[in-house]
């Protein structure tokens, strides 16, 4: 029979999983938001994924920020979407 000892070497945390395991730190917070905000949130993702999306359409000259702006735009929207779906199912 072959005995392992893997399990009792556990791994040592990196220094980001030690600042959220502490139960003070700022990591591990909960963030209080006022209503008006929370409601307003996926509405604010939304649009300012819609005025990333019209900016690049003007973007001529710089093509190096094409990319970074459109990612923007698809994050911004997925976010928006995925908080307005998630809200409607809870």
């Amino acid at each position: 029979m072959i005995f392992s000892d893997a399990t009792a070497k556990l791994p040592a945390l990196t220094e980001s999983r030690q600042a959220t395991q502490s139960p003070d730190s700022i990591l591990s917070r909960k963030i209080w938001l006022p209503k008006v905000f929370y409601d307003a949130l996926p509405c604010f993702y939304i649009a300012a994924g819609l005025a990333a999306l019209f900016a690049t359409l003007y973007i001529s000259d710089w093509f190096w920020v094409l990319p970074h702006s459109l990612l923007f735009t698809a994050a911004c929207l997925h976010m928006g979407a995925f908080i307005l779906k998630r809200r409607d199912r809870g």
